[in-house]
């Protein structure tokens, strides 16, 4: 058993924008708690958190990386976590696994893009909140900056030390009134951050407002409650690079942040008896073992290695547990705790607690294992990961290559959820599809690296979808006679058009709502589920240009059959093209994927991508302006125009400026490309 109590556990994740300084941090917390005997620097690849080489090469992180270590009467779990926009998805899914989100901020570069999103993550996912600024020893204006994180997330970002000495050391300032400070009067603040906190308790506000403080004990359990329910961000101050600060935010992280019994639940949905429930994960030690798996990874000495997080009871060796709602048992053989890319074998892993199982195949990202029935389908309610847009068509250099390529591809959508491989039957390509052009970069590299697949790429052609605008009516009748038994069935229908977003669209079986309006058994009941076969085949392979359909509603209202020659597959081929008649009759339509663009630059910049976003189609939603004469330009643009605007971006900004990107909405073509892409479709006919 570990030498640690549920109670004595912090867990915590390190987000924010790349070149923050959160991989300097581990390296410095490490220190600090004595795991380390020096820190290690990105620059020189001898980190804990950056192990792999490409981390290495790019000196920056790929995916989050796992350590713990003791301080201050605490056990850390700590995950660092990448800043660059490609790789967010691998930020969002670490949400689920901590009580603590600390947002490190660069105190020069202010308010990134990043911040932005990470902050409203983990607002979202209704994770507690901290904000470290880091490198305050190099920075100017640190007031300023910390006028601009109320401004932007809210009165409720308190300062709860300042930097001091020209960023050479911190003060405390939430158990401390007295003293200098780089910010100013330090009685201010502290005024600030207690009266945040005692609004969050009645009987010790009224105490606060009789006597005019309170005493530093007195705010632990309202600190606390302040944070779970979002009305404080406590903002740190740091330089991890010259060791200033740090030990102080590990401190507070130990004596204020929740542990895992006091953060926010996460809840455990489900199905029983078809009906969907919902179950809150508290920490607790006494009920059956219950932990979800938050990553996954191939180690090149033990496997596949799969990071889990328990909610209920113990996981240790030896243990029987099912997965997801899969009843034969799997035995665990081993159990870890991860320091970066070191595992230590451990005896059990606690309620509350973060470790590690290997060589377990039947595990995958979001998998669920627990000793105990929890009913159908379980799975844990987290952050959406960002979908991903970025495609690229690949194919294998050789014939070997592509013998690999699959089993290649499938263990790296595994580990990655934000990486999708798709066959699109329309385009007879293989597509993989990412974040950005840097994050299928990298996976292109494992390929290569780790599997020995070399592979051809090139863009994609725009994976369009069908959908109708009109009502319409659709008849086939399918004959076949060819000596003894024949083919026959006959279908009539009507197709109208669903909005995703109204009542009852929620009936929708991958865009379809299918219905039987036949009466009087012109249709037997028996050869219905053909039809439906029918209709959901074109329904994936497309009516008019071979992309799928979606948002359509088919009521099946009459038919004819015959005794001896009707069949399934007749009735499956009726079924198909009637709805391929009634699809071309209802004013169909091809629908491209819009993306929401968030662009900062350099202000100066602000007419030029304008200009440029409107002849990509794209449209100006608003622009803000920052500190450090920056602005952030938000607006909608199809994603086809966007394939190579990552090198325009720095083209015109001369490598000043950065983006993010995230799936909207999908939007009507123009009818020239319309008419294009249909011209060029060639379907088959297979009966």
């Amino acid at each position: 058993m570990p030498k640690y109590s549920s109670s004595e556990i912090r867990n915590m994740a390190l987000v924010g924008a790349g070149g923050s300084g959160k991989t300097t941090i581990l390296e410095e917390m490490l220190l600090a708690a004595g795991a380390i005997g020096r820190a290690g620097r990105v620059e020189d690849g001898n980190t804990i958190g950056d192990y792999e080489d490409l981390e290495k090469e790019f000196h920056h992180s790929l995916d989050s990386a796992l350590v713990h270590f003791d301080f201050g009467g605490a056990h850390f779990n700590v995950l660092d976590t990448p800043g660059v926009p490609d790789f967010l998805g691998r930020t969002f899914t670490a949400l689920s696994a901590v009580e603590t989100v600390v947002v490190v901020v660069d105190a020069a570069a202010g308010i990134e893009t990043v911040t932005r999103r990470v902050m409203k993550a983990a607002k979202d996912h209704g994770r507690p909140r901290m904000i470290l600024v880091n490198k305050i020893d190099n920075a100017s204006g640190l007031d300023t900056l910390v006028s601009d994180l109320q401004e932007t997330f809210g009165g409720v970002c308190r300062p709860i030390n300042l930097p001091t000495d020209g960023g050479k050391a911190v003060i405390d300032c939430l158990q401390t009134t007295d003293g200098a400070s780089d910010l100013g009067d330090i009685a201010s603040f502290h005024t600030g951050i207690v009266d945040q906190i005692v609004e969050t308790d009645e009987a010790l506000m009224e105490q606060y407002l009789e006597q005019g403080e309170v005493s530093p004990e007195q705010l632990k359990d309202p600190f606390k409650a302040a944070l779970r329910q979002g009305h404080l961000i406590p903002i740190c101050f740091a330089s991890a690079r010259e060791s200033v600060g740090i030990k102080e935010f590990m401190q507070i992280v130990a004596d204020l942040c929740p542990n895992p019994a006091e953060g926010n639940p996460l809840t455990l949905a489900f199905t029983t008896n078809g009906e969907p429930t919902t179950m809150t994960l508290d920490c607790d030690s006494a009920k059956p073992a219950l932990a979800h798996v938050f990553r996954v990874t191939s180690d090149p000495y033990v496997g596949k290695l799969c990071v889990f997080r328990v909610h209920h009871g113990e996981i240790g060796a030896g243990d029987q547990l099912q997965i997801d709602d899969v009843s034969r048992p799997v035995r665990i053989a081993h159990v870890f705790k991860l320091q970066g890319k070191s595992h230590t074998e451990a005896d059990r892993i606690i309620a509350g607690d973060i470790g590690a199982v290997a060589k377990v195949e039947e595990l995958s990202f979001g998998s669920i294992m627990h000793a105990a029935a929890v009913g159908d389908a379980p799975r844990l309610q987290c952050p959406p990961t960002p979908k991903p847009m970025f495609g690229l068509a690949i194919e294998g250099t050789s014939k070997g290559a592509e013998t690999k390529m699959g089993e290649a591809l499938s263990k790296l959508v595994a580990e990655d959820p934000s990486l999708e491989i798709e066959r699109v039957k329309a385009t007879g390509e293989t597509v993989m599809r990412g974040l950005g052009e840097q994050h299928l970069r990298i996976k292109l590299r494992l390929l290569k690296d780790r599997y020995g697949v070399e592979v051809s790429t090139r863009p994609p052609r725009v994976a369009y979808k069908e959908t109708i605008t009109a009502k319409a009516e659709g008849h086939h009748r399918h004959k076949k006679q060819t000596g003894g038994a024949g083919q026959f069935g006959e279908v009539y229908l009507r197709v109208e058009p669903i909005d995703s977003r109204s009542e009852g669209a929620d009936e929708a079986v991958n865009g379809l709502i299918f219905e039987d309006a036949t009466f009087g058994g012109s249709i037997p009941r028996q050869f219905m589920p053909a039809v439906e076969k029918g209709i959901r085949r074109v329904m994936h392979e497309g009516a008019i240009a071979g992309y799928p359909l979606q948002d359509i509603k088919v009521s099946v209202y009459d038919g004819k059959h015959h005794p001896v020659d009707s069949k399934e597959v007749a009735f499956m081929a009726a079924g198909r093209k009637a709805f391929v008649d009634a699809v071309q009759k209802a004013k169909p339509v091809l629908l491209e994927p819009f993306v929401d663009l968030e662009i900062t630059v350099p202000a100066s910049f602000i007419g030029d991508i304008s200009s440029d976003m409107s002849g990509r189609r794209g449209r100006i939603q608003g622009t803000e302006m920052l500190a450090g004469d920056q602005a952030v330009i938000r607006a909608e643009a199809p994603l086809s125009e966007l394939m190579s605007y990552a090198s325009q971006l720095k083209s015109i900004t001369g490598g000043a400026g950065s983006y993010a990107m995230e799936y909207s909405h999908d939007e009507r073509t123009p009818p020239n490309v319309q008419a294009e892409v249909i011209k060029a479709y060639k379907p088959k006919d297979d009966d």
